[in-house]
């Protein structure tokens, strides 16, 4: 017990957080009055969630040691698209935007393939020259991705207006499916996809529990995670008025608002993906940037899908055409640069680029 609170009062992002929020909401009258308070409000809690967001990247992290791959990446993916689906919900009761859902999964996809996988597979390549990983796991996110984008966010534009309600509550369903059986294979029939173990390396059985780290204590780095997730969602929701008014202000399109979401919810996997380029963990980064990608799509859809039939909001996941090129292009170049189990710089700039045309688009 004495070592949990000594480990607790070392916590500085939960009691940074809670001074931010109780300082922020006692001047938010004042601060949303001007377009310099909405913004000096706007980047102090974001600065605030992003070292929140750090927090729980670092107790993620601490349970996929103590439980191995894939667990520890499933664990940080999950965490994060929690912390994105109640900023996007909080967003939208806010805004009542129907496309911010959309922006916000497309932005996500943009991230967490083109810039978070680009980046770590430059920094790697750098330091390691080429990367290996297991070439089933990309090939089995990709082709998962392309099925549920394509049937989230590309065939509506196809279906009647009168039989959208039934498509979208039929797509509910076939997501939460496809999620429970996707998880399955990746943590049990087919973990063996998501591993990556150089021969050199293969000295224990990932199966065996001496392979795990017992000196983890899993409830309370689990419990953090859950408490700053909490308390992430919690500093969204006054962050999304300074958000709406800041933008507002400058005359900027929410779309951005949207990409401030998926920076959020992707910052704490972008730590740990450039931490496991550097150690030379390609796999780790693969199963990061891919899962995080597909939990993105296959749980935010169907969340916002249920949030926003139960408050009385619209939503609109259909994507425009210029979305639709740089997702078909994304989707593209990451089959062809993932498969051969190996990533190198050049695969890695390719990606950075697609991102900073992303980028470019949101002015224009």
């Amino acid at each position: 017990m004495k070592q949990i609170l000594n480990n607790f009062s070392k916590e500085y992002s939960l009691f940074v957080a809670i001074l931010a929020y109780f300082s922020i909401t006692y001047f938010e009258h004042t601060l949303v009055q001007t377009t310099m308070g909405n913004l000096v409000g706007f980047g102090l809690l974001f600065a605030v969630i992003i070292y929140t967001a750090m927090s729980v990247a670092h107790h993620a992290e601490k349970l996929a040691e103590k439980f191995g791959e894939p667990y520890g990446t499933l664990i940080l993916t999950l965490s994060a698209v929690l912390v994105e689906i109640v900023i996007i919900a909080i967003m939208m009761v806010h805004e009542h935007n129907p496309h911010l859902a959309r922006d916000t999964i497309y932005a996500a996809i943009m991230l967490d393939i083109n810039a978070l996988l680009g980046l770590a597979a430059i920094i790697g390549g750098i330091r390691h020259g080429v990367q290996p990983y297991n070439i089933n796991s990309s090939n089995s996110y990709l082709s998962m991705l392309l099925v549920a984008i394509g049937i989230a966010m590309v065939v509506p534009h196809f279906v009647d207006a009168a039989h959208l309600q039934g498509y979208m509550l039929f797509t509910v369903i076939l997501f939460v499916l496809l999620y429970i059986t996707f998880t399955r294979i990746q943590v049990a029939s087919h973990k063996y996809f998501f591993e990556y173990i150089p021969l050199e390396s293969q000295v224990c059985d990932m199966n065996d529990d001496t392979c795990q780290d017992a000196t983890i204590n899993g409830w309370y780095h689990g419990s953090n995670l859950v408490v700053s997730i909490i308390i992430i969602g919690v500093l969204s929701e006054v962050l999304a008025v300074f958000m709406s008014n800041t933008l507002s202000a400058y005359g900027l399109p929410l779309s951005i608002g949207a990409v401030g979401v998926a920076v959020i919810s992707a910052s704490p996997e972008l730590i740990t993906a450039v931490r496991a380029a550097l150690d030379n963990r390609m796999q780790t980064v693969v199963n990061i940037a891919f899962g995080a990608s597909l939990a993105t799509v296959l749980l935010t859809v169907p969340a916002m899908m249920i949030v926003t039939y139960a408050i009385g909001l619209d939503i609109d996941l259909a994507i425009t055409p210029v979305q639709g090129v740089m997702l078909g292009l994304t989707l593209l170049i990451g089959i062809v640069n993932f498969n051969d189990g190996e990533t190198n710089v050049l695969e890695g700039f390719l990606h950075v680029v697609l991102f900073a045309v992303f980028v470019y688009l949101l002015f224009v």
